[in-house]
C-alpha cells in the first residue's frame, strides 16, 4: 500500500505542482523547484532508509515548513496537502503525532495561502482546513488498526517464541533419551561384562578359563573404548558386527549353551545396528537374570519384514510387574523403525521376546 502511495503522492502531488512551477516567469519559482526537489529526494530517502522513529519524525517536522511555503510560493496549495496528509498518520506509531503534525502543516498552508490574498476566506485556505477535519476519523482508525496488528504482530512472535523455545526442550529430551539408551546399551553392557568376567576369573582355579576371561575382559574393554570415542564424536560410526559373532562371544563368556539360526550379513546397517542393540541387550539381561542354561536366537527374513526371537529356558518373571530402562530402550529403538517388540514370559518358564521389523521396500534384497 504504501508503495502505491509513493506512485500517488509522486504523480498526482509533486509533478503538477512542479508543472505550475515551469509555467511560472516570476522569480520565487526556483525556491520552489528547490522545495519540490527537496521533498521528493527527503520522501525517497525516509522510504529507503531503515524503519528509524527519529528520521521519520524530523522529516515530518522539516514537511510542515515546506508544505507552508509551497502554499505561500507557485505550484502548491491546499491540493498538495491533501495529498500529503498520509504521510503523518504512515509516518507516526500514535494517533496524537500524526494529528499534531497535521494540525501544524495545516496551519502553515493556511497562513501560507492568506498571506499573498486580501480574500478574507481564500479557497486555498477552506480546502486545507476541511482536508485537516476529513482526516481526523483516518487518523484514529489508521492507528487503531495498527495498534492491533502490532499486538498481533506480538502475540504471533511470542507464540512462535514459546513454540520454538518447547521444540529445543523437546529436542534436549530426546537427545538426552538417545544418548541415555546409547550408554545404557553399550558402555554399561560392557561394564557389566567386564565385572562379570572379572569375578568368574577371581573365582576360577583355571589358570586356562581365567586366561580367556582377561581375553574376553580386554576385548570388550577396547570395545567400550571405542563406543565411548563414537558417543562424543570424535570416531565414525563403525559398519556393525555380525549377531553370530556376539553370541559367540556370549557362549563363551558365560558358558550357556547358544542355538542360533541367523544370518545378518543383508541387512541395512540401520536395520542390524537396532536389532544388535536389542540382542546385546537381551543376552545381558539373560547373563545377569534369568539363570538359563540355554539360549536359541533365531533371525529369519519373511514377507518384506525381519524378524528376531531370542529365548531362554531361564527362571522367567512377570512382565506385569517389570521394569527397567533397558526394555523400554529396546522398544523405542524398535518403534523408530516402525516395528513391534513382544515380550512373554512366565516365572519358572522362561522368557520370550520377538521382534518384527519392516524393511522398507529400497533395501530389500
Amino acid at each position: 500500500m504504501r508503495g502505491w502511495y509513493s506512485l500517488v503522492w509522486v504523480v498526482f502531488g509533486l509533478c503538477p505542482g512542479l508543472v505550475a512551477v515551469l509555467r511560472n516567469t516570476g522569480d520565487p519559482r526556483y525556491i520552489s523547484l528547490v522545495i519540490l526537489g527537496a521533498m521528493g529526494v527527503a520522501y525517497a530517502l525516509v522510504t529507503l532508509l531503515p524503519d528509524l522513529r527519529a528520521i521519520r519524525l524530523s522529516y515530518l517536522a522539516l514537511l510542515v515548513p515546506a508544505l507552508g511555503a509551497m502554499a505561500f510560493l507557485p505550484g502548491g496549495g491546499a491540493a498538495l496537502l491533501l495529498l500529503t496528509l498520509p504521510q503523518f498518520w504512515l509516518f507516526t506509531s500514535v494517533s496524537w503525532q500524526a494529528i499534531g503534525f497535521a494540525a501544524a502543516a495545516t496551519a502553515a498552508v493556511v497562513a501560507g495561502s492568506l498571506a499573498p490574498t486580501d480574500d478574507a476566506i481564500p479557497e486555498n485556505a477552506v480546502a486545507a482546513a476541511a482536508a485537516f477535519a476529513l482526516s481526523l476519523p483516518i487518523i484514529r482508525w489508521w492507528h487503531r488498526n495498527e495498534h492491533h496488528a502490532r499486538e498481533r504482530d506480538h502475540e504471533l512472535a511470542r507464540t512462535q517464541q514459546a513454540l520454538a523455545d518447547a521444540h529445543r526442550r523437546e529436542g534436549a529430551v530426546q537427545e538426552r533419551d538417545r544418548i541415555a539408551r546409547e550408554i545404557h546399551d553399550t558402555l554399561a553392557q560392557g561394564f557389566a561384562s567386564i565385572v562379570a568376567l572379572a569375578e568368574a576369573g577371581r573365582l576360577t582355579d583355571d589358570p586356562d578359563q581365567r586366561d580367556r576371561h582377561l581375553i574376553s575382559i580386554e576385548v570388550t574393554a577396547r570395545e567400550n573404548l571405542a563406543e565411548a570415542r563414537i558417543l562424543v564424536g570424535s570416531e565414525p560410526p563403525p559398519t556393525p558386527s555380525s549377531l553370530r559373532r556376539m553370541l559367540v562371544r556370549f557362549a563363551d563368556d558365560t558358558g550357556i549353551e547358544v542355538h542360533a539360526d541367523s544370518t545378518d550379513d543383508d541387512l541395512s546397517p540401520r536395520i542390524r545396528a537396532a536389532l544388535l542393540r536389542c540382542a546385546q541387550e537381551s543376552l545381558a539381561n539373560i547373563r545377569k537374570h534369568a539363570s538359563a542354561s540355554t539360549v536359541t536366537v533365531e533371525l529369519v527374513q519373511h514377507h518384506g519384514a525381519v524378524q528376531l526371537e531370542i529365548a531362554d529356558d531361564g527362571r522367567g518373571f512377570n512382565v506385569a510387574e517389570a521394569r527397567g530402562f533397558g526394555i523400554d530402550g529396546m522398544r523405542r529403538r524398535i518403534a523408530e523403525l516402525g516395528g513391534e517388540l513382544t515380550l512373554t514370559s512366565s516365572i519358572g518358564d522362561g522368557t520370550r521376546i520377538l521382534i518384527d521389523v519392516p524393511i522398507p521396500a529400497e533395501e530389500r534384497s
